[in-house]
Formats: structure tokens, C-alpha cells, sequence
């Protein structure tokens, strides 16, 4: 019985291991772009404070890095981004919600 579920299920077990393969792949892909965009700002500091590049050159380029680097943030810990999210819409009703009693207490 065992050897026929083996079987069976051999098909789906070839494609999850792919699927994993692929996952494995692209985190590693994505840890080594993080990695190469902060030896990139780290150089670009250092290009700044050594006088070769002007400070609005240097602001638009650390953002374009900054952009990316968050970008590969979140595809790398997608569930902090929700977490963050729901603390910011918190922290927004509660705000709200502070200046309705605020507004209240004046009245």
C-alpha cells in the first residue's frame, strides 16, 4: 500500500520540490542584492564625505538604493510589512480618537 501511495504521490512531491528549490534560489538572490545595494551605500557615504560627489547627487542615488533595499525588505519578511501597516492604522484611530476627546473636553 505504502509503495502505491509512493507512487502516486511521487509527481506532487517532484513539483513541491521544485517550488521549494525556486524559493531557496530567490531568497538567496535577494539576500545577496541586499547585500551588495549596502556595500553600495557604504561606498557612496564614503564618496560623499571625501568630497568626490555633490550632496544632491548623493540624495538621489541613496534613494534609488534606499528605495530598492526596502523593496527587497519586504519581499524578503513580508509579514513585518503587514504588522507595520496595522501599527501605523492603529497608531492613526488612536490618534483620532485622542483628538474626539480633546475636541469633547473643549466643549
Amino acid at each position: 500500500m505504502f509503495l502505491i501511495d509512493d507512487l502516486l504521490l511521487a509527481p506532487y512531491k517532484g513539483v513541491k520540490w521544485i517550488f521549494k528549490e525556486i524559493y531557496r534560489l530567490t531568497q538567496e538572490e535577494l539576500e545577496s542584492e541586499s547585500e551588495q545595494i549596502t556595500q553600495a551605500l557604504t561606498e557612496l557615504y564614503r564618496k560623499l564625505e571625501s568630497g568626490e560627489i555633490a550632496e544632491e547627487q548623493f540624495d538621489e542615488e541613496e534613494q534609488v538604493l534606499l528605495d530598492r533595499l526596502d523593496e527587497i525588505e519586504a519581499l524578503l519578511h513580508p509579514d513585518e510589512e503587514e504588522d507595520s501597516e496595522l501599527d501605523d492604522e492603529f497608531d492613526r484611530n488612536t490618534a483620532i480618537t485622542e483628538e474626539q476627546t480633546l475636541v469633547k473636553d473643549e466643549k
